[in-house]
């Protein structure tokens, strides 16, 4: 059922792209999907739900995609960021999601624009977090409204380079490479003339629920696992300590990428690596063991 649902998604997408999303028909998606009205009603309550799974997909495809290029990264490295844009930049490319994102933005359907309010307010703060990973949280006051200024400069950077097309021969990495150059300056520029539009604080009021206690579990855990593969390098078996820091960055993959991480066989692979003959190194698996119960709460 999985499977069959998933291709109806994706043959409306693909007919949401070429035909557009008013133009096509549910018809048009029965015929081409070759599936009963039925079906379709047992999967989707209208075509505007359909669009609604199609962009949660897309974007939640997107967002384990950009977490596994941290996976053992520093995260104060920019050109992990510059990959993260790249990846966004090419993901709206394939997917179509701005042309989509701008035919339904008129929409009277009351979900569809609440649904698209919170997709714009999930990837400001998701760029403000990443801001304060790169500028540091001495500069977290003023990175929210470089996150606002940043994706401005990003979108019209891209709008007008297509525009250009004909005579400009700017790469998907150039144009990202250049607006970072920018951001770098406006960081610079706001944070020393101690410049704030807006509060920080205003994120609650956007995502009521959105937790920074939340945001803290996470950077308790990629510490954690920071430290721990500290110790791992005064193991000399290279075998043994390739398969513990593989553990560690898996506990970090399943907590962060997978939609319902496995609690218990991260609970098991952090018990079976209290195994090594070290207490410092079995007491300190136990920190993260808590962290991570703590972080599960929290979740």
């Amino acid at each position: 059922m999985k499977n069959r649902k998933q291709h109806v998604m994706n043959v409306a997408h693909q007919l949401f792209i070429h035909k557009g999303f008013q133009a096509t028909s549910i018809q048009d998606i029965l015929e081409g999907s070759n599936i009963s009205k039925g079906t379709f009603y047992n999967y989707f309550s209208s075509k505007n739900e359909l669009l609604l799974e199609i962009f949660t997909d897309s974007y939640n495809e997107l967002e384990k995609k950009r977490e596994k290029l941290l996976i053992g990264q520093n995260r104060s490295d920019i050109e992990i960021f510059i990959k993260q844009i790249e990846l966004q930049m090419e993901t709206n490319k394939r997917d179509k999601l701005i042309s989509l994102f701008e035919e339904v933005t008129v929409s009277k359907d009351e979900d569809l624009k609440q649904f698209f309010k919170r997709t714009q307010y999930v990837n400001l703060v998701w760029m403000n977090e990443r801001l304060i990973d790169i500028f540091g949280e001495d500069k977290k006051p003023y990175l929210l409204d470089c996150a606002v200024m940043f994706t401005g400069i990003l979108h019209h950077n891209f709008h007008y380079n297509y525009l250009a097309k004909f005579y400009s021969n700017a790469s998907t990495l150039q144009v990202i490479r250049y607006s970072v150059e920018r951001l770098k300056k406006i960081v610079e520029d706001v944070s020393n003339s101690n410049a704030q539009l807006l509060d920080p604080e205003i994120i609650e009021q956007w995502l009521p629920g959105f937790s920074e206690k939340k945001r803290g579990y996470k950077e308790r855990v990629r510490q954690q696992i920071k430290y721990l593969k500290e110790l791992l390098k005064v193991i000399e078996d290279d075998e043994m300590r390739g398969k513990y820091r593989d553990s560690l960055d898996f506990v970090q993959e399943e907590l962060f990428i997978s939609r319902k991480p496995k609690i218990f066989l991260i609970e098991s692979i952090l018990f079976t690596m209290k195994d090594y003959p070290s207490k410092r190194w079995k007491e300190q698996i136990e920190v993260l063991n808590q962290i991570v119960q703590e972080y599960v709460k929290e979740l």
